[in-house]
């Protein structure tokens, strides 16, 4: 049996990637870019330097900076409008997996029309809009390197997992030192978030040899650089180490899709904007400690590549030893609870079925080496509910 894999065409890894924008629009064959990110880049500079990049390559760029940190398809219908208006031969899409999510988005819509729900799951987009040159500025959502976008039906309150060849940036400039600026909070979150990319990957009924080798990897880069990152911002090794996973995790999930904390993380988000990676940190222990017995080894290798477990440990005792360490890791890098975060919790419990129902309506619980009923989703949304 063979597994498809797809990955961007052209990818830069390391200190100053980010700066090689120019060459990479001349080496694709465009000259024309939009430049898609959000305020923070904008207010923290990153747009301005890489304006001036490209100004100083002579390329001319335009720039919609208006995309929310969890994007709706109301978020991103002026930047739909700006493409259509426009005469744009590639997008360049900077920030975190918001902007690269919307730019996915935006580069279908803008030049092929309709509504996000006409790309949702179980369509398969191959159709290829215009071409993706991602610059991730956090290392979690693997965004640029994974066939995924996630836009949210705010009418419905449903995240939409879109799926397919027409979401793979075409180039990805994968730059470490764009993280050095990033808080606390959104290192633990999206950390958490690229750890969990990898042990899904990993466990998930769609893993293969090639996503194995890129699962593995990429925890053995999260799993000793998160903390350091965490408590020492400025340590470039960390900071590198983490880029680079999460741009692993990313191909391997990319190549193997995620698992049941994906399918439940995505209703939080939803109901109660919730970020996507913290809502996966606040499932993971929980969910992981659910799964464990339907696949004792593949938890069993994630420990050991985590280091929360010994090459010499036995199944059962790393697998304990894992479901402790993402708890302890929570615990330290402050991930709340639900209830400790603020959700209502009337309107949480209220909701538990129709968030039950659309995690398995997503497909990805049925990746999960232990796939719930509504029943098991229900009870595991109240047992995460006030466990830290």
């Amino acid at each position: 049996m063979s597994n498809r894999i797809i990955l961007p065409r052209l990818m830069e890894v390391g200190a100053g990637a980010s700066r090689k924008a120019p060459e990479v629009l001349a080496a694709l064959g465009c000259s024309n870019p939009l430049i898609i990110s959000d305020p923070m880049m904008v207010k923290l500079g990153y747009v301005d330097n890489l304006q001036a990049a490209l100004s100083e390559a002579g390329v001319a760029s335009d720039l919609f900076a208006d995309t929310l940190p969890e994007p709706t398809e109301a978020s991103i219908l002026a930047g739909v409008d700006k493409v259509k208006a426009g005469n744009y031969d590639a997008i360049i899409a900077l920030g975190g997996g918001s902007p690269i999510d919307s730019a996915k988005a935006i580069s279908i819509l803008g030049k092929f029309g309709g509504q996000m729900r006409d790309y949702k799951f179980p369509r398969d987009v191959s159709e290829q809009g215009l071409p993706i040159i991602a610059i991730p500025t956090t290392a979690g959502t693997g965004s640029e390197a994974t066939r995924f976008t996630i836009i949210t039906d705010a009418d419905k309150d449903e995240k939409m997992l879109c799926v397919g060849l027409g979401f793979m940036p075409t180039a990805a400039l994968i730059d470490y030192e764009l993280t050095l600026s990033v808080p606390a909070r959104v290192t633990a979150d999206t950390g958490i978030d690229a750890l969990t990319h990898a042990i899904e990957a990993y466990v998930s009924a769609k893993a293969n040899p090639y996503s194995d080798s890129q699962a593995l990897a990429a925890m053995k880069l999260l799993g000793p650089n998160l903390r350091t990152a965490y408590h020492q911002p400025d340590n470039r090794e960390a900071r590198e180490a983490m880029m680079l996973g999460s741009t692993l995790a990313g191909i391997a999930f990319s190549a193997a899709s995620v698992a049941l904390v994906h399918g439940m993380s995505r209703p939080i988000g939803a109901f109660f904007h919730v970020p996507h990676g913290l809502s996966n940190a606040m499932l993971l222990p929980t969910v992981t400690a659910f799964s464990l017995d339907s696949a004792p080894e593949r938890y069993a290798d994630c420990a050991r590549a985590i280091g929360a477990a010994l090459q010499s440990d036995d199944t059962d005792t790393a697998n304990t030893k894992l479901v402790a360490e993402l708890r302890a890791l929570n615990e330290e890098l402050e991930v709340p609870s639900p209830a400790a975060y603020g959700i209502d919790e009337a309107r949480y419990f209220e909701l538990r079925a129709t968030m039950a129902e659309q995690a398995l309506a997503s497909g990805s619980p049925g990746n999960n080496p232990r796939v719930p009923s509504v029943d098991e989703l229900i009870d595991l949304y109240a047992a995460v509910w006030n466990q830290q």
